[in-house]
């Protein structure tokens, strides 16, 4: 029999309120390819895609207003990485809205009357585009799943750990399973599920660590429990930060915006998470992927020689500042 893997991809969710004409209310496909630099844009989600965009336009010199319904941007990362990008944003200029809601959008002008709820009350700003960047969502209906008794469920395929769905020889991977939508996770899904169809013996992917990677300047690598879910969680931690501030090769790369955190077990060393803001930190979250793979604990990563000047160090300096050894802030 042959096999089949599904991949499809995801798409932008559209806002209730606001139906995207692809003109002057987009999703990120659109806003990849305008035909030319609005002047003013409100983006709606600080997410990964809507807070990448709108540093992006920023940085071109458009006028971005960011809009959050929740009480912080980049909601999913830990709470000073949030605190430190909307930092970095205001220092650019942009506009950060949070607590807020995109209520209507007058599009019937040249310009966009985009009317937002804020803690303060209504308000109405215009821009030339509003782009909608509340997430994504499967792009799966139409392709015959149901015809063939291919079991979905919130709208994603229901597959095993080895990707197999409930019809055999047909398998599925991406953003279309369950797992953070992310192309090298999709990539790791894809060889662990050709290995099994090959006969081979692969493990699961580890789900619990992922690098998760926003290119926004700064830039942000985390992975792993934040500090607020490694309380909830019930573990007693040790938290380590190290500020670019203190960086000798920050300093001198005109990069001192962020810091390093990671959190550990007490009671074993554990690395349970890591959260990083900074220049080239997508760059830096692989040692930590590694080194969780590898169950390496605090004080080896303390002990492992890292190179000066780098910004690299700063992990090894954070996990030192867990345990009260780090010596260079």
């Amino acid at each position: 029999m042959q096999n089949i893997i599904l991949s499809t991809g995801a798409r932008s969710k559209e806002l209730p309120n606001l139906k995207q004409d692809g003109k002057k209310i987009i999703g990120y496909r659109e806003a990849m390819t305008l035909d030319k630099q609005p002047e003013s844009m409100v983006v709606v989600g600080s997410g990964a895609i809507g807070s990448e965009f709108a540093c992006f336009y920023q940085s071109l010199g458009t006028n971005v207003t960011l809009v959050e319904f929740l009480p912080r941007i980049v909601p999913n990362e830990d709470e000073e990485v949030s605190k430190q990008l909307e930092r970095s944003f205001k220092k650019m200029k942009m506009r950060v809205l949070t607590d807020s809601s995109v209520e209507s959008a007058d599009i019937s002008g040249d310009k966009c009357k985009v009317r937002i709820k804020t803690p303060k009350g209504y308000e109405e700003v215009e821009a030339d585009i509003v782009f909608s960047a509340v997430g994504i969502e499967t792009n799966i209906q139409g392709i015959g799943l149901e015809t063939a008794g291919v079991k979905t469920e919130k709208g994603k395929i229901v597959v095993d750990d080895f990707y197999r769905t409930s019809v055999p020889g047909v398998f599925a991977i991406g953003d279309i399973v369950h797992g953070p939508a992310l192309a090298h996770v999709a990539s790791a899904e894809g060889i662990t599920c050709v290995e099994k169809i090959a006969g081979l013996n692969p493990d699961p992917v580890d789900y619990t660590n992922i690098p998760s990677c926003i290119y926004t300047t700064p830039e942000i690598a985390s992975c792993g429990l934040t500090e607020a879910a490694a309380k909830e969680a019930g573990y007693e931690i040790k938290v380590g930060k190290f500020p670019f501030t203190a960086s000798g090769k920050a300093s001198a790369s005109g990069s001192k915006d962020g810091f390093v955190k990671l959190i550990f077990d007490s009671a074993y060393g554990e690395l349970l998470g890591a959260h990083m803001i900074g220049a080239n930190v997508t760059e830096m979250i692989a040692e930590i992927i590694v080194a969780r793979k590898l169950e390496t604990t605090a004080h080896e990563i303390i002990k492992a020689v890292h190179p000066h000047p780098t910004m690299s160090e700063a992990i090894m300096e954070a996990a030192a500042a867990a345990y009260g050894e780090v010596i260079h802030i």
